[in-house]
């Protein structure tokens, strides 16, 4: 199963810094997405793109975490050479996240 699965996201950068908020469709999933969802399978995944530090911060109220990412975007987006040097296409790669396919309603039938 993929983080898209239960969760879509919002994205913003200022600079250098990269900010993915990751927003459960369903509230009740929250707590899937802070077991799965944590500063190090995220620092992970962008190895050797995010370059800084990743700090999640948690928002229960509204079902959501949001990842603060520096030294992410290749100097910053009128610096980088990169094609896409925004916050979106890290949201995208971060939506593909593997989660264990139990969490799957009707998976262990």
């Amino acid at each position: 199963m993929k983080l898209r699965d239960i969760a879509h996201s919002r994205t913003g950068d200022k600079g250098n810094t990269s900010n993915v908020s990751v927003i459960a469709y369903d509230p009740n999933d929250y707590d899937v997405l802070c077991t799965y969802v944590t500063t190090d399978r995220v620092k992970q995944l962008f190895d050797g793109i995010v370059n800084g530090e990743v700090t999640r911060y948690e928002l229960p109220g509204i079902g959501a975490l949001n990842f603060v990412m520096t030294e992410a975007l290749g100097g910053g987006v009128t610096r980088s050479l990169a094609i896409d040097a925004h916050g979106k296409s890290l949201s995208s790669a971060l939506l593909n996240m593997d989660l264990p396919d139990d969490l799957r309603p009707g998976s262990n039938e």
